[in-house]
């Protein structure tokens, strides 16, 4: 089936020194409203603020640090009118960054990291929550990418965090899933995944895709840096935008807006 809708395309902040394909580059607070405002300019849906890398091999930072981080960015973001989603394992930065003005809680841990996250969407029935499959944290999450069939292992695994988070009343129409490219996946599990969300949209949710610039499109390419994967990044998310995905999650803005854009005149 032909996608005639546009994916919404949520733009990357990454206020971190060292996140795999732009740490450092708006750590600062000044920085990343810098940073914002370009995106902002060039159409963006969402702007997704993380405070904590969740790249491969990546430690963990503390609940202090990664507020400090990112709420004064939110905060500023707020006054600006652009939805804002706040990147977080963590329910202590999730409730902080709500009370700052985010309305979508993007979770690569689905829920699993921290107990009490469930908790707090379901005490804020406004707020849009982004469950990722996830089977471990970055330290070790490339030793947990074995699977019998990684497309109905996904989607299985997915449809328990949703069945658990609803039971701890989460409502069905605040979740958004994410197949979590890159996250305890081989690259031949990410390219499976890719060429099946059709599979994974059966479980009735919508979907975000996050691929950019990820390290599976440097080894097709012959080990390409993070900035040279740029090409192929917005190649696939032209090529995702009749999949009938809900979002994709990228570092750069224009191309990938400029890229839908292509692919959904082409379909007309």
């Amino acid at each position: 089936m032909i996608n005639s809708v546009a994916p919404l395309v949520m733009g990357i902040l990454n206020v971190t020194p060292d996140s795999f394909a732009d740490g450092g580059r708006h750590f600062s607070s000044e920085s990343a409203l810098r940073r914002a405002e370009e995106m902002i300019f060039e159409g963006v849906d969402i702007i997704d603020v993380g405070g904590e890398s969740t790249r491969p091999g990546a430690e963990r930072v503390d609940a202090g640090e990664e507020e400090a981080r990112v709420i004064p960015v939110i905060k500023a973001l707020s006054e600006l009118g652009v939805a804002i989603s706040i990147d977080t394992m963590r329910a202590s930065v999730a409730r902080s960054a709500i009370a700052a003005g985010a309305t979508f809680v993007n979770d690569v841990s689905g829920g699993l990291a921290d107990p009490d996250m469930a908790k707090v969407i379901a005490s804020h029935p406004e707020v849009q929550y982004i469950v990722m499959h996830w089977r471990g944290h970055s330290a070790s999450m490339n030793e947990l990418a074995k699977y019998q069939d990684v497309v109905a292992d996904v989607k299985s695994e997915l449809d328990d965090r949703v069945l658990a988070l609803t039971k701890l009343g989460v409502k069905a129409e605040q979740i958004i899933l994410d197949p979590g490219i890159g996250f305890a996946k081989l690259p031949e599990h990410n390219w499976q995944l890719l060429r099946n969300l059709d599979r994974l949209s059966l479980l009735g949710f919508p979907l975000l895709v996050g691929a950019s610039r990820k390290r599976f499109l440097g080894e097709l390419l012959g080990g390409a840096t993070p900035d040279d994967r740029e090409i192929a990044s917005v190649a696939l998310t032209a090529l995702l935008t009749n999949a009938g995905i809900w979002g994709i999650r990228v570092h750069s803005v224009k191309p990938h807006k400029q890229a839908i854009s292509v692919a959904l005149e082409l379909m007309k």
